[in-house]
């Protein structure tokens, strides 16, 4: 499938993005801009990502799916890319600006041209005020950062250094008078050093979804596909059903194993042939639901 690029002018800019000083004066994308009642959360982090902020990702966006939520973020390395790759697995919307143009041929990191196609593919879009072929330049990050921030209602800080460039999002959306919210992290991580920074002057820590969820002015109670998600259990064996409800947050899989009252291989067996359906998602051991 071809997605065109097509532009829109500054006075068809969303509002919150004309209200940001300096706006762009046409901004070129591809794809489907967002439906104008989502609530737009920009999710930004270190290229140089944990296990832990891997985790921390997985489990704050999934516990976003159903409700009327879009996740923006830059395309780039480590939680940029994890932050998209999770909307859309959990079928949330996802806008990707990266710090380059959007034709195919220049997009950056080159890597992450397949991940461009897939948030296309699914209904997303790539966005970007520099010229379709214009190749990524040391400043051109610092530039889009605050079309992100600009466009989103709060933006979500999980690790960064104390340099990194990361926090130059963060601070954009303090300017703008949008929330900021942040992940708490160990004290003896550098990684997290940049993100205590912003909890120091007032952020808002965040260490569930519903934190994020409320943040946005979003009721967690009213959630949309909360039917399908019943329906979707219900359509499960008594031991799948049994592992499932183990997993209100991430569990590893002995507990998992132990829950399912099955022999060790059995067990095994089951939780495999429950990642192939797509039921559960595990990284190094450590299991949480998908549905």
């Amino acid at each position: 499938m071809s997605f065109p690029i097509s532009q829109v002018k500054a006075d068809d800019f969303p509002p919150l993005l004309r209200e940001i000083p300096q706006p762009a004066e046409s901004l070129n994308y591809r794809g489907t801009l967002p439906d104008p009642k989502l609530k737009l959360l920009c999710v930004v982090g270190s290229r140089q990502y944990t296990t832990y902020g891997k985790q921390v990702v997985d489990q704050l966006i999934s516990g976003l799916k159903g409700h009327s939520v879009g996740i923006i973020s830059g395309l780039a390395l480590g939680i940029d890319s994890l932050a998209h790759t999770a909307a859309l697995r959990n079928d949330l919307y996802t806008m990707a600006v990266p710090g380059s143009g959007i034709d195919d041929a220049v997009i950056y990191p080159a890597r992450h041209k397949s991940l461009a196609k897939q948030i296309l593919e699914a209904g997303g879009s790539l966005l970007s005020e520099f010229e379709p072929t214009f190749q990524a330049t040391k400043w051109s990050f610092s530039q889009r950062n605050r079309i992100m921030a600009g466009l989103s209602h709060a933006t979500l800080l999980i690790e960064a250094a104390p340099q990194s460039g990361t926090l130059i999002t963060a601070r954009l959306a303090t300017d703008y008078n949008r929330e900021l919210l942040v992940v708490p992290g160990s004290i003896f991580s550098t990684n997290s050093q940049g993100v205590h920074q912003f909890l120091k002057l007032g952020a808002t820590p965040v260490t569930e979804a519903n934190d994020i969820l409320y943040s946005l002015g979003i009721d967690p109670e009213k959630k949309p596909s909360q039917a399908s998600f019943e329906a979707a259990l219900s359509d499960l064996s008594p031991a799948e059903q049994k592992i499932i409800s183990k997993l209100l947050e991430p569990t590893d899989k002995d507990t998992l194993i132990r829950a399912s009252g099955l022999p060790a291989a059995a067990a095994n067996a089951l939780l495999m042939q429950m990642e192939i359906n797509e039921l559960i998602i595990s990284e190094h051991n450590i299991y949480r639901r998908n549905i």
